[in-house]
């Protein structure tokens, strides 16, 4: 008999998630000079890596 090693799913949403804030607070940093932009940006951000993630990536079956 062989083993058979069950192959393990690792979730990525929470990087997706991550990368979305991250990226819209440096451009929300990057653009605007006051620091009420930055969460307002980053909130986009997030946003839209949850946006990306359903409709881009989570039907791929390599995802």
């Amino acid at each position: 008999m062989t083993h058979h090693h069950k192959e393990e799913e690792t979730n990525v949403t929470g990087l997706y998630a991550l990368i979305g804030l991250l990226s819209g607070a440096f451009v929300g940093l990057i653009l605007e000079s006051s620091f009420v932009w930055i969460p307002v940006l980053a909130i986009f951000g997030f946003l839209f890596a949850g946006f990306f993630y359903n409709t881009l990536v989570k039907g791929r079956g390599d995802a």
